[in-house]
């Protein structure tokens, strides 16, 4: 998905707390619909990824650019691959879960 130049403006201004909470609240829903419809679980994870993408490009998360490439790979990994890192839904959760929090009281 090409994002409108107004969504990537608007994406930018958020914080990395702000732009982790989102994407993990893509990747919950990607997990959540695993269950159910393995189709709309991959929009829900393609969405995801999309927004990390612009995460990682965005210049002033670059002090965290190791930490949101390694996101990526284990992330494809849990998803589309051998989940050789031994991720899990309880992991996912709870590692996006502090972002939100974070998102929340620095709101």
């Amino acid at each position: 998905m090409i994002f409108d130049p107004q969504f990537k403006d608007r994406w930018l201004k958020f914080s990395l707390q702000e732009q982790m909470a989102n994407i993990g609240a893509e990747i919950g829903r990607a997990i959540n619909w695993s269950k159910k419809d393995k189709k709309q679980s991959r929009v829900f994870f393609e969405r995801g990824l999309e927004l990390l993408d612009l995460t990682i490009e965005d210049p002033k998360n670059r002090k965290r650019l190791k930490e949101l490439l390694r996101v990526r790979e284990t992330l494809a990994d849990y998803f589309y691959f051998d989940n050789i890192y031994g991720s899990s839904e309880e992991k996912w959760n709870s590692y996006f879960y502090a972002f939100n929090y974070a998102a929340r009281i620095n709101h």
